[in-house]
């Protein structure tokens, strides 16, 4: 009708969001294709909000090579994003066009990636990909307050392509296939790649295998990585969650650290994420392990997608 204003920006634009509340694997997913389009020769760049960050307007997360100091000043999903993607501006701000433009002027990217930026649309996108979740249940595909539904299935008519995710950890149930079918858009399944478990602090340290573990993270998937350590072979005796983005506190390390003495915990596993902010507190006397994991796409999926962008 237009009622709302749509910019453009001089370089193409994909955009990678969903339209539930968190837990699909946006950030792997932004790490693969950053990754992939670089070994294209494109020139790429990333633009993301930011979200909980404590600084505000455009903040440069990092121009390729300088690295990240202190992840409260652009969240901890970019922070994340610039330690994984070497060679790769990014940069954060909650006016996607203003934070677009500060990226062109300064790196000329011939590709922004935006993250979670389905539901943005004050910038023209050229490719829209909507990651769904694969353990999604019936009864999260409500509208909030009531599900985790941001909008209603329909508005899966704007995407470009529909990607499965964590397709190993669980298949999707029937009625998340039906209603992908009838978007009728091209869908795609991507899985999790599992590394072996880091020790966040010392790499000298390794995790033992019959170690009893206590999985600890604030995500927004927690059953998702509930499964993703049971398939890495890790056996996990205690949990403690937390809401997705949760600033951890020295609080919450001393509560973490009695219930690791009152169950006989081991040490504790987390996810890459999570590590990021607890590296920065007090930790003594506590074992963390941080559980890498890699968003891939099977080649001929990979060559689909390829294909969809460059067209």
């Amino acid at each position: 009708m237009g009622f709302f204003v749509t910019r453009k920006l001089p370089a193409k634009v994909i955009s990678v969001g969903n339209i539930t509340s968190g837990g699909t694997g946006k950030t792997p997913a932004v790490i693969y294709l950053a990754k992939m389009l670089l070994s294209q020769g494109h020139r790429v760049s990333i633009l993301s909000r930011g979200y909980g960050r404590k600084t505000a307007g455009t903040q440069v997360v990092t121009d390729g090579k300088t690295p990240v100091t202190d992840w409260r000043n652009f969240g901890d999903e970019p922070t994340l994003m610039a330690n994984a993607l070497p060679g790769v501006p990014i940069a954060v701000d909650s006016n996607r066009h203003r934070g677009g433009m500060v990226l062109v002027d300064r790196f000329n990217p011939d590709i922004i990636i935006m993250d979670d930026a389905f539901q943005h649309r004050a910038i023209e996108r050229d490719i829209d990909i909507v990651l769904i979740n694969s353990q999604d249940s019936r009864a999260t595909h409500k509208l909030l307050p009531y599900g985790m539904l941001r909008e209603p299935w329909m508005s899966l008519k704007r995407a470009d392509v529909i990607i499965f995710t964590k397709y190993n950890l669980k298949k999707p149930a029937p009625f998340l296939r039906s209603l992908a079918r009838r978007i009728n858009r091209p869908r795609l399944k991507s899985r999790y790649s599992i590394g072996a478990p880091k020790h966040i602090k010392d790499s000298n340290k390794i995790m033992k295998p019959e170690a009893r573990m206590m999985a600890v993270a604030a995500i927004g998937d927690p059953a998702g990585f509930t499964r993703t350590i049971n398939q890495a072979g890790i056996s996990i005796v205690e949990k403690m969650f937390f809401m997705d983005h949760y600033d951890y506190t020295q609080e919450d390390i001393d509560q973490i650290r009695d219930q690791m003495k009152k169950s006989n915990i081991d040490a504790v596993i987390t996810t890459e994420k999570d590590a990021i902010k607890l590296r920065g507190l007090n930790l003594d006397g506590i074992n963390i392990f941080s559980l890498g994991i890699e968003f891939v796409l099977h080649p001929k999926a990979e060559q689909s997608l390829l294909n969809i962008i460059q067209n």
